[in-house]
């Protein structure tokens, strides 16, 4: 198992510490200086992951600079591993975008979100609605439960129209629970959304 696979599944286990530690080997080690730009964009990002989870706030921010500057220095005469070859623009952003709203920066982490689903390409509309689903929950953070409600119907939209996956769908589970406090506030966005969600979900489970 590579360091980035390593580094997440000990994240999602909850072991931040140590997802921390194997992000930190994968950028401070032979394999990140002998590695693509696009390569080392990618190991950047999830270093820049794990600091912002880890609290280390300042080291995330420069962590974003260098995956952002190595990015930049890819091009299409350099020959890229096959596992990298999905990361781009688009995907950069979505992971900064990540990291802001971990450090609690949600506006500047909405303007990445944004740059994410408009540089993807149209053949992952998977992946625009787990984009979307997060941009979403990071607008009602900042008190835009409207804006948000704007950008989930979008993330149904496309679920309706036969996009799925478990990813895709826990977005809708998180909408349902983040717009629980404001069901009896008589906002009717809020309500049409919601039993749309509830809908969806009952007909995928």
């Amino acid at each position: 198992m590579d360091l980035k696979r390593r580094r997440t599944r000990r994240f999602n286990l909850g072991f931040r510490r140590e997802a921390l530690q194997i992000a930190q080997a994968s950028v401070d080690g032979e394999r990140y200086a002998a590695a693509t730009p696009r390569e080392r964009a990618l190991l950047g990002v999830v270093h820049a992951r794990t600091l912002a989870a880890n609290c280390h706030n300042q080291e995330a921010a420069c962590a974003l600079l260098r995956a952002e500057d190595d990015l930049s220095n890819a091009h299409a005469g350099i020959r890229e591993p096959d596992r990298t070859f999905f990361f781009g623009e688009a995907s950069l952003a979505h992971e900064t975008a990540c990291t802001l709203r971990d450090l609690g920066d949600h506006q500047r982490a909405i303007k990445e979100f944004r740059r994410s689903v408009r540089t993807r390409g149209t053949a992952f509309r998977r992946t625009h609605a787990v984009t979307l689903g997060y941009m979403g929950a990071t607008q009602t953070a900042q008190g835009g439960v409207e804006e948000a409600c704007a950008t989930w119907t979008s993330v149904l939209d496309a679920m309706e129209d036969g996009i799925y996956s478990g990813r895709a769908r826990q977005r809708v589970v998180e909408m349902r629970q983040l717009l629980s406090p404001y069901r009896k506030r008589g906002i009717s966005t809020v309500g049409v959304l919601d039993a749309r969600a509830a809908a969806y979900l009952a007909q995928v489970d």
